[in-house]
């Protein structure tokens, strides 16, 4: 089973909100999850993000592959693998 840490997008229309979760690399954006591990609000100047390095840590370790825009904000926390 390939994992991924990736986006699923909340909020209204125009809006958007972020959580950053954890799922199976073939469930969709906003489907089934396996854990969520931070959030991230685009709409803030400049950008917010929270995330649980633990947790993000024991996904990395675990071989989860994070996303392009998710690897950017675990470098700005700084999460390294």
């Amino acid at each position: 089973m390939a994992v991924k840490i990736r986006l699923r997008r909340m909020g209204q229309k125009k809006a958007p909100f972020y959580r950053i979760i954890v799922a199976d690399s073939r469930s969709p954006r906003d489907g089934k999850f396996i854990e969520e591990i931070g959030t991230y609000d685009p709409t803030k100047d400049p950008s917010e993000f929270k995330v649980d390095e633990e947790a993000a840590k024991k996904w990395l370790n675990n071989g989860a592959q994070p996303t392009e825009v998710v690897s950017k904000i675990f470098k700005a926390a700084g999460i390294e693998k």
